[in-house]
């Protein structure tokens, strides 16, 4: 593929089971995890571009599965790392020449999630993705945000589809504003205690309406209560599926 492009992935697990679902066909896009995430806070990781090596932040909680992804794969890394690293170029010509460029590099697709990792990095990064969707309103584009600033003012296109991403610096918009949100929640008694749905393969960040709760998932710190919480919900599903 030519550097001059930007690079998109398939659906993981998750995503293929939605896509299977909906007989849609689906691509992703990402960015570097904690370095492209304005607002980030419970979920704030970063894995070194060149080793690897992750490191969290001062309040982080929960670890970002994207962060541990990098960690384990190269290949990720100068995947991310390469839109990131043009993206942020060709931005100082404008808004109008980045929407050019990921209009150019767009993958056919019915559906396409805007950053598995990292998110909405600046206003004018975000308006050339809502240009991007203007141009292509037969494509369904998702995104989770921190970066909930940024929205303010913005009216979205109906085809890009915001979820707010709670346990980040700027938690208090999400309900001043009415945007639709999303919670990590460590099981699935913690979901049904705050009254949400588990949204197991997306289609409530792509298509719902109503706030959800993700499960909590990735690889977590050893020892964390992240990481606890991920150890039974791997021992009930075991359970489960032997039963």
């Amino acid at each position: 593929m030519s550097n001059t492009k930007l690079k998109f992935g398939k659906a993981n697990g998750k995503l293929k089971k939605m896509a299977k679902k909906l007989n849609v066909k689906l691509a992703t896009f990402t960015l570097p995890a904690g370095f492209s995430c304005p607002g980030a806070k419970d979920c704030l990781s970063f894995s070194n571009p060149k080793t690897g090596k992750i490191h969290d932040g001062a309040e982080t909680l929960f670890r970002c599965f994207m962060a541990s992804a990098e960690a384990r794969s190269p290949q990720l890394r100068n995947l991310v790392w390469h839109n990131f690293k043009l993206l942020k170029k060709i931005l100082k010509n404008g808004i109008q020449a980045c929407a050019d460029l990921i209009n150019e590099s767009l993958p056919q697709c019915d559906v396409l999630r805007v950053h598995v990792g990292g998110d909405y990095f600046s206003r004018d990064y975000l308006l050339a993705w809502v240009d991007v969707a203007k141009r292509n309103p037969d494509t369904v584009f998702y995104s989770y945000s921190k970066n909930l600033p940024a929205f303010v003012g913005i009216d979205l296109p109906k085809n890009l589809s915001l979820t707010a991403s709670q346990g980040g610096e700027f938690d208090g918009m999400i309900e001043e504003l009415n945007w639709k949100s999303a919670v990590v929640v460590y099981s699935e008694k913690e979901a049904k205690e705050k009254g949400l749905e588990i949204d197991h393969d997306d289609e409530k960040a792509a298509f719902g309406k109503k706030d959800f709760a993700l499960l909590i998932h990735g690889t977590q710190p050893k020892g964390s209560k992240a990481s606890q919480a991920l150890s039974k919900i791997k021992k009930d599903l075991k359970y489960s599926t032997t039963q």
